[in-house]
């Protein structure tokens, strides 16, 4: 009888150290971990983090970058039944307590020595560390097979688990909040495993593909650069912070086949010359994500790598990383964009539901998008943010808002927040609702303006940023690319958008500030001062 397909996170990596056991599973700081090697190091940290903890951890904080550390405690986590949580060793020390605060970890794991970032700091969290040393941690077995940890002796051999069932949560993430707090997103394996099991068959991922995991762990992408690359018996490779922005260099050193980034990263490259045409041949796989994709950014990505379909790529953190999926092609064959000007993100996965809903509450071709089915979550940690998340919906009926303090069902819709249109090659991101602003009674969707925006052929990149004066609001384009007269800018818009959405002012910038996922920082842009000469 054929063995049941895996339903964790854990028995997805376990598989292929079965059937791969000598095949590389990852390249981190310059050394090399097989399958086999991984797996007996997660092993040695799981027994470290019982004896730390006293009693099996329903939850694990991982306050380290991306080094063997980190790969091996968020496996050995996940082989504990315990719930992995990122914190970025980046983002301020109060929004790190904050984090811990709101789910309380049995422990954190950190590093103290091996790493590319030497001993890291441990700052006052509040709760028990566990400080792991990887010379230790990958020193071999002594002759009465122990070897010195850092809270006392392992002992290898012993398999440490207590298997995660698909119900447990198998990792919380932290996305910003409305009210200033960050928001804890519970994903299950059961939600996450039917997105990686999707994701290697669609794509056809396999024991050949090298995944180049460009994104931290506090970003949910990271999930899927490492579970699908996993699932599928390839190699994750760890590329160091500058590697992504000369991305051609590092592709073609390491034989690099799968690639992901946000749009803007990519546009970073282009402006560096690392984007060129044919410069990463070894490419199959390219997914782009997280920002609206211009045609312009597909196309200098299907011309980088010629022998690569490209994919675009949308989802909330709280519908497990992607939902909403869209194979563009490749270079010479590309779709094309949709009518604002953007590549479309296309349909939604087909294990999904969705339906996108006007203002009215009722179905409509241009509205909210909202989605429920398996990758939904099951509500935020702190019950509180639920509120005007989730809907409930009755045929015929318009949608209502879930009632106050109830739990939401698995027939709930969740909320996007994200405005789409349906159109002939799917789904076309517009932007976010919060995005709206009304300028002299009218509503704009900002996100409508940029896309037209970045349209002109001497505009790489567009952030259209509405700024209140008292009770007027103006909006003010910052664009990227060549410096424009003002003048030229607005005619061009003008042939495209009504009077009531032309920016006011349009400021020319040599490059957009990122954030810590690689995102266009829009609140780092500065108004325009009292006076300042557009440009």
């Amino acid at each position: 009888m054929a063995a049941a397909a895996p339903a964790t996170l854990h028995e997805l990596f376990a598989r292929s150290a079965a059937r791969h056991p000598d095949r590389t599973a990852l390249e981190v700081d310059g050394r090399t971990f097989s399958y086999a090697e991984l797996d007996r190091l997660s092993d040695r940290l799981a027994g470290r983090i019982l004896r730390r903890a006293g009693r099996r951890p329903a939850r694990v904080g991982l306050l380290a970058v991306r080094s063997l550390t980190a790969y091996a405690g968020y496996l050995a986590a996940l082989q504990l039944g315990a719930a992995a949580v990122p914190i970025n060793p980046a983002h301020p020390p109060a929004r790190q307590l904050a984090i811990v605060k709101d789910c309380t970890p049995d422990l954190v794991i950190g590093a103290s020595s091996g790493t590319r970032n030497g001993t890291q700091a441990r700052p006052d969290l509040g709760v028990p560390w566990l400080l792991v040393d990887e010379v230790s941690l990958t020193e071999p077995a002594d002759g009465t097979g122990a070897a010195k940890g850092d809270d006392g002796e392992d002992r290898p051999g012993e398999k440490v688990a207590a298997p995660p069932r698909p119900d447990d949560i198998a990792y919380i993430l932290y996305t910003s909040g409305s009210t200033g707090a960050p928001r804890g997103v519970p994903v299950r394996h059961a939600n996450i495993v039917p997105f990686i099991d999707w994701a290697v068959d669609a794509c056809g991922f396999g024991p050949q593909d090298r995944t180049s995991q460009n994104v931290e762990f506090s970003f949910d992408v990271a999930v899927y650069e490492m579970f699908v690359t996993w699932a599928a018996g390839g190699a994750l490779v760890v590329p160091r912070a500058n590697d992504v922005l000369r991305p051609s260099r590092f592709v073609n050193e390491h034989r690099i086949t799968h690639w992901f980034c946000v749009p803007s990263l990519g546009s970073l490259a282009e402006r560096t010359g690392a984007l060129a045409p044919g410069s990463m041949p070894t490419l199959t796989k390219v997914m782009l994500g997280g920002e609206r994709l211009t045609a312009e950014q597909a196309r200098q990505w299907a011309e980088a790598a010629p022998n690569a379909a490209l994919h675009n790529m949308y989802g909330p953190t709280e519908v497990s990383v992607v939902c909403v999926h869209k194979d563009l092609g490749s270079v010479g064959r590309l779709v094309p964009a949709g009518s604002n000007g953007t590549m479309p993100i296309g349909e939604v996965l087909p294990h999904l539901e969705s339906v996108v809903l006007g203002e009215d509450g009722q179905p409509a071709p241009t509205g909210e998008l909202c989605l429920r089915g398996p990758q939904r979550f099951a509500g935020y940690l702190d019950p509180a943010h639920n509120e005007g998340r989730f809907l409930r919906r009755r045929p015929g009926a318009a949608a209502l808002a879930l009632p106050a303090g109830e739990t939401p069902r698995d027939t709930d819709w969740y909320r996007t927040g994200d405005l789409v249109r349906a159109e002939g090659d799917g789904l076309v991101f517009l932007g976010r609702l919060d995005d709206q602003v009304k300028v002299r009674g009218h509503r704009i969707e900002v996100g409508e303006v940029e896309a037209q925006l970045a349209c002109h052929p001497a505009v790489r990149e567009a952030v259209v940023v509405a700024h209140h004066a008292g009770a007027e609001a103006t909006l003010v384009a910052h664009y990227t690319g060549t410096l424009t007269p003002p003048a030229e800018l607005t005619g061009f818009l003008r042939e495209r958008l009504p009077r009531y959405m032309l920016p006011s002012r349009f400021l020319h910038r040599e490059s957009f500030p990122l954030n810590t996922n690689g995102k266009t920082d829009r609140r780092s842009l500065p108004a325009p001062a009292p006076g300042q000469t557009p440009h």
